[in-house]
């Protein structure tokens, strides 16, 4: 059995975040609009150092790239996935992502970004924007040329628990109010359609529509949102999605549960609570990996978490 690889989060400072990263899991943050948390990434622009440990120190991309063997021999550049809270105090731009093809022929080789999002906790009457309501191509360009947006985009209200796959060439956008944990492939690539023209440093955020046109797929699909629920005296376990990159499963934990091995390796992420992991203590904020060869493991307590896995 290999060690259970805890990792230190990585903040961003951006305009319309707020300071729920400390008011809700106690995280030293570096500002009153720190917007995300990176809780697991090898991302070069977040990497995540490991705590404890023979690899203390160490970042998760470095492990990655010196071994391979500790994540099942995956392929791969880059450690593939990336999971953040995001606590958005005000509303996010109006954004699209583009696909691995696109990433990798215009962003150096990027992959592309296909994402979910788990809603952690939002206001009342909060909303998201998902989707568009041009027919075609040519429908949505003018509607953007003649600043149609409410009649173009899709919103719709929210939930705690709400969950929501978010597939490449998807007009989307978190709004106020909202905190989210995502889990992603492993990109930074984003294509800002419309940002209620805001400035920054007295000066409006760049917009990307030419590469946002390229990608955005019309007319529009709906974001898949269903889920599969098992559930005991001891454990509600929803799994939410599985897609080619990533697979996703929420559990909420009232005692114990055994837990198989994985083919790879496993990310999980402490939403509330604390416990054990195989006798190691864990609680509320904290965020690992069971690396390759790991086997099969108990927790224990009263636990929240996200499971996720390639």
């Amino acid at each position: 059995m290999s060690e259970i690889l805890f990792l230190e989060p990585v903040f961003k400072d951006v305009i319309w975040g707020g300071n729920a990263l400390r008011t809700r899991f106690d995280y030293a943050i570096p500002s009153e609009t720190t917007g995300e948390c990176w809780a697991v990434s090898g991302h070069k622009n977040g990497d995540c150092k490991i705590r404890g440990g023979q690899y203390d120190g160490w970042t998760l991309g470095q492990l990655w790239q010196e071994h391979r063997e500790l994540f099942g021999g995956q392929a791969g550049d880059q450690f593939p996935l990336l999971v953040k809270i995001i606590d958005a105090r005000d509303d996010l731009s109006i954004q699209v992502h583009p696909d691995d093809v696109y990433a990798g022929a215009h962003e150096n080789g990027s992959l592309g970004k296909t994402e979910c999002w788990y809603i952690l906790d939002c206001e009342p009457g909060a909303t998201i924007i998902v989707g568009h309501n041009a027919s075609s191509s040519e429908e949505l360009k003018k509607m953007i040329e003649e600043d149609r947006w409410k009649e173009l985009l899709r919103e719709r209200p929210i939930h705690k628990g709400d969950f929501f796959q978010i597939e490449p060439g998807t007009v989307h956008a978190i709004k106020g109010g909202t905190l989210i944990l995502e889990t992603q492939q492993s990109s930074d690539v984003t294509y800002r359609l419309y940002d209620y023209g805001r400035l920054q440093n007295g000066k409006p955020r760049q917009l990307h529509l030419s590469q946002s046109m390229d990608v955005i797929v019309c007319p529009a699909k709906e974001a898949a949102t269903e889920r599969s629920v098992e559930e005991t005296e001891s454990y509600r376990l929803e799994k939410l999605v599985e897609c080619k990159y990533y697979a996703v499963e929420h559990l909420v934990l009232h005692g114990s549960m055994k837990r198989p091995k994985q083919p790879l390796y496993e990310i999980l992420d402490v939403l509330d609570g604390k416990g054990t992991i195989n006798g190691t203590e864990i609680q509320k904020g904290d965020h690992f990996l069971l690396l390759h060869g790991y086997g099969e493991y108990e927790l224990c307590g009263e636990l929240e978490l996200m499971l996720s896995r390639p």
